[in-house]
C-alpha cells in the first residue's frame, strides 16, 4: 500500500512544474493510499485534493489546510466525520460511497461557516429514518445536499422537527453501530497487518470462486478485494513478462559488441582529410542533454541515452582525450569527433591538385562527348541514293528474260517465252 511521499506528490505536481509549495490543486485518486500525511505540511496553499479511489479509514492531517476549498473522499473505507474544524474555506465535501454510520459526527461540520456542499449518497447513515431532515437542520449553512438544493421552507420544517428527529437517529445509529463489527481503528488495524486474509486468499482453488463469493459490503471486503487484485497483478507479472536477458556491452573473451538498444539513426564518417571519425548519432530532439553521457575509449565509443545504451566498435584506435562532443540546438543530433591515434600526414595542397585535375578531365570528357557530329557530304549525298530514271527499271526486266532464256533447258526448244509474264523465282 502506497503513502503519501514528496516524491509521489512531485509526480503528481508536473502542470505546476513539481513544485509542491506552491500547489493549489493535487490529484492522488486510485493511488492505493492507506492514511493521510505529510500535505499539511508541504501543501499548505492547497484548495483542491481528490482523494478518491483509496483505502482511507481516517480523516486527519488536513487541519492546517487553511485554503482548502474542496475535498473529495469518495470510495474510501471513512466511518466517521472528523478532524476538519481547521480547514476554514472548506465549501465542498464528497463522502460518496463511503461506511459512515455515524450520522452524528456531521455535527462536526458545524463551525465550517464556508461550507455549501456536502454528498453522503452511498453510506450507511443515508438509509436511517429522518436523515436529511436532521443534516439539513444540523448544518443552516449548506445549500445542496446530496446532489439535492435545499428550499428554504424544507428548512424551517426540519427545525421544527429537529429535537424529536435528532432522537430517532440516536437510537438507529445506536442500533446501527451495535450491529456491526468494525470501527476506523479496526480498520487501520487491518491495514498495517499485511497477513490478513492472505492465507484464504492463496487457498482459493481459482480467482473465479473469490469472485463468485457473496460477502457483506464492508471495509473489510473492500481490502479483501485489493489484496486480491494485487495478487493477482502480480501473478501476471511473472507469468506474461519473462525476465530480462543480462546486458554484454563485452563478452567474455574481450570482444566489443556494437549495441543500439534505443534504435537510433546514426552515421559513422571516417574523415580522412582531418584524421579522424565522426559518429552523428540522431537523438531524440526534445530529450534533455543531461540524459545523455558519452564514453570514448581507444577502441569503441559508448552513449548512454537515459537507461539504454548505444556502443560502436572503431576501426582504429583514438585519441579519447582529444576527442569532442557537440549537439546541434535546432535537430537534437549528437555529434561526436574522435582523432585517430595512428594519423597520416598527406599534402594538402598535392591532393587538391589531383582532385582539380580530375574533375577538369571528367568535365572535358563530357564536354566532347555532349554533341554529335555531321559531315556536310553526307547530307549532300542523301539526295542522290535513289535516282528517278523509268528507263532503268525496263531494263532490269529485259535483262532478267533474257537471262531466263539462256538457261532453259535443250528438252524444251518449243519453249517460248513471254516477256509480259513476271519470272517464277
Amino acid at each position: 500500500m502506497a503513502t503519501i511521499t514528496e516524491e509521489l506528490l512531485r509526480k503528481c505536481a508536473e502542470h505546476n512544474e513539481c513544485e509542491i509549495f506552491s500547489l493549489e490543486e493535487v490529484s492522488l485518486h486510485q493511488r492505493n493510499i492507506k492514511k493521510i500525511e505529510n500535505i499539511d505540511r508541504w501543501c499548505r496553499d492547497l484548495k483542491i485534493l481528490y482523494l478518491q479511489s483509496n483505502l482511507i479509514s481516517k480523516i486527519e492531517n488536513l487541519s492546517r489546510l487553511k485554503k482548502l476549498e474542496y475535498i473529495n473522499f469518495t470510495l474510501n473505507n471513512i466511518t466517521k466525520i472528523e478532524n476538519l474544524k481547521g480547514c476554514e474555506s472548506l465549501k465542498k465535501l464528497d463522502f460518496t460511497v463511503n461506511f459512515i454510520g455515524e450520522l452524528t459526527s456531521v455535527e462536526s461540520l458545524q463551525e465550517n461557516y464556508n461550507l455549501e456542499e456536502l454528498y453522503l449518497t452511498g453510506n450507511p447513515c443515508t438509509e436511517f429514518e429522518g436523515y436529511r431532515e436532521y443534516v439539513v437542520a444540523t448544518l443552516p449553512q449548506i445549500s445542496n445536499l446530496d446532489g439535492d438544493n435545499i428550499k428554504k421552507s424544507e428548512r424551517i420544517v426540519a427545525m421544527q422537527k429537529y429535537n424529536r428527529i435528532r432522537g430517532e437517529i440516536l437510537d438507529q445509529q445506536r442500533r446501527f453501530l451495535k450491529n456491526i463489527n468494525y470501527t476506523s481503528e479496526d480498520v487501520s488495524k487491518i491495514l498495517e497487518d499485511s497477513q490478513y486474509r492472505e492465507e484464504h486468499i492463496q487457498n482459493q482453488e481459482t480467482q473465479d470462486e473469490f469472485w463468485k463469493q457473496k460477502t457483506k459490503h464492508t471495509p473489510f471486503s473492500r481490502i479483501e478485494i485489493y489484496k486480491q487484485l494485487k495478487k493477482a497483478k502480480n501473478n501476471d507479472d511473472k507469468e506474461t513478462s519473462p525476465p530480462d536477458p543480462p546486458r554484454k556491452l563485452i563478452t567474455d573473451d574481450g570482444k566489443i559488441l556494437n549495441v543500439n538498444e534505443a534504435k537510433l539513426e546514426f552515421n559513422f564518417i571516417d574523415d580522412e582529410e582531418n584524421n579522424c571519425y565522426q559518429l552523428d548519432l540522431a537523438v531524440f530532439r526534445y530529450l534533455d542533454t543531461s540524459c545523455l553521457e558519452a564514453d570514448v575509449q581507444p577502441n569503441y565509443v559508448r552513449i548512454r541515452i537515459k537507461d539504454k545504451y548505444f556502443q560502436l566498435s572503431l576501426p582504429e584506435e583514438v585519441h579519447p582525450d582529444q576527442s569532442t562532443t557537440c549537439r546541434s540546438q535546432t535537430t537534437g543530433h549528437l555529434l561526436v569527433t574522435m582523432p585517430k591515434a595512428n594519423q597520416i600526414i598527406t599534402d594538402r595542397s598535392r591532393t587538391n591538385k589531383t582532385l582539380k585535375e580530375n574533375n577538369v578531365y571528367a568535365t572535358s570528357n563530357v564536354k566532347n562527348n555532349e554533341v554529335l557530329e555531321v559531315k556536310p557530304t553526307i547530307m549532300a549525298s542523301i539526295d542522290k541514293i535513289v535516282t528517278d530514271e523509268p528507263s532503268q527499271h525496263k531494263n532490269k526486266s529485259t535483262s532478267k528474260a533474257a537471262d531466263s532464256r539462256e538457261y532453259c533447258p535443250k528438252e524444251n526448244l518449243e519453249f517460248v517465252d513471254d516477256p509480259s509474264v513476271p519470272p517464277l523465282i
